[in-house]
């Protein structure tokens, strides 16, 4: 049993049984990774795969496991590369962190100029999407980190890690009827045409607060982009709903900021990233310069948890910095 031959199960695996696919990603032959797949079914004594004619069909049920065995031990043996690594290159190494355009454009700056600071060699990149997408990068190893704020699809296999609250704001501009209102109410915004993040997502803080008030918000247009936000209300689009945090800067000085908070929950940032990942120094050094309560022996300890549940019940009572 060779590692070569597990990892051409996986990747088969991984592309749908398409050996043809699997061999162009892995510069090799298709004849070389069948040839190797039926040398390790005959040393086992079982098919991974049943077949019509020459092509791969399906998956047997003892292959799952071993498919499954297979991705832990190239795990493990990756792991391995990196713990050597660690001790011979140890501020050497890259680091890609999916996040959404608020982490990438608010709270993200000062820390990577820190960072970098600190390693010159770490080679950072940067992708940016949804939530989801970002948390579903790094399940599939494309990125190390997730910085996002809804984990409500996050998987057993993922940890993640609460770093602060923040919350959202509606702008206005100066000349607007809400200008002058002290305390707003739901009611009142549910008047308004709104520009904000996607509702589209039933169980979002946003949705549920007026879900909860029996109340319809009027939608006109909606983007992960708080700038493109700010932009739409100046044009008078209408009253806008923006992460607080995003409000801030000499150009937002036409805009009234009215506090949300006592209308929609905080929302909490986490950092997510795979169980099976092994964290170097430099990256336990990220974590805790983005979340100053995040210590190495905090974030080791959250990794002994079995799910998210346990983590976010580990820092019940504990107060978080509010944005």
């Amino acid at each position: 049993m060779k590692l070569q031959q597990l990892r051409y199960i996986v990747e088969v695996a991984n592309n749908d049984l398409n050996v043809s696919l699997t061999s162009e990603k892995l510069y090799t032959s298709q004849p070389g990774i069948s040839k190797q797949i039926k040398l390790l079914e005959d040393e086992l004594g079982v098919q991974i795969f049943t077949r019509v004619g020459k092509h791969l069909s399906q998956i047997t049920p003892v292959g799952e496991k071993i498919i499954a065995l297979a991705r832990e031990i190239l795990n493990k043996s990756n792991d391995i590369k990196i713990i050597a690594k660690e001790f011979s290159q140890p501020n050497q190494g890259s680091l890609t962190i999916a996040t959404t355009y608020t982490q990438a454009r608010y709270t993200l700056p000062v820390v990577i100029q820190q960072f970098m600071l600190q390693y010159p060699s770490i080679t950072l990149h940067m992708e940016q999407g949804s939530s989801l997408q970002s948390i579903l990068q790094t399940q599939a190893g494309l990125a190390e980190f997730a910085i996002v704020t809804d984990i409500s699809q996050l998987s057993d296999d993922m940890i993640a890690l609460p770093c602060y609250h923040w919350n959202q704001a509606v702008i206005v501009m100066k000349e607007h009827p809400l200008a002058k209102s002290k305390l707003i109410s739901i009611e009142e915004l549910s008047k308004y045409p709104l520009v904000s993040y996607d509702f589209s997502n039933d169980g979002s803080d946003l949705n549920q607060a007026f879900l909860r008030a029996n109340q319809s918000p009027n939608i006109v247009f909606s983007t992960t982009d708080a700038e493109l936000i700010k932009t739409y209300v100046k044009l008078g689009i209408g009253v806008g709903i923006v992460a607080k945090m995003a409000v801030f800067n000499a150009s937002d000085d036409d805009l009234v900021v009215l506090n949300a908070g006592h209308i929609f929950p905080y929302s909490t940032t986490y950092i997510v990233f795979s169980r099976s990942l092994y964290l170097r120094s430099y990256m336990y050094d990220f974590i805790s310069q983005f979340s100053p309560h995040l210590n190495r022996q905090t974030v080791d300890k959250i990794m002994l948890c079995e799910n998210t549940s346990e983590v976010l019940t580990m820092f019940n009572g504990v107060k978080l910095p509010v944005y």
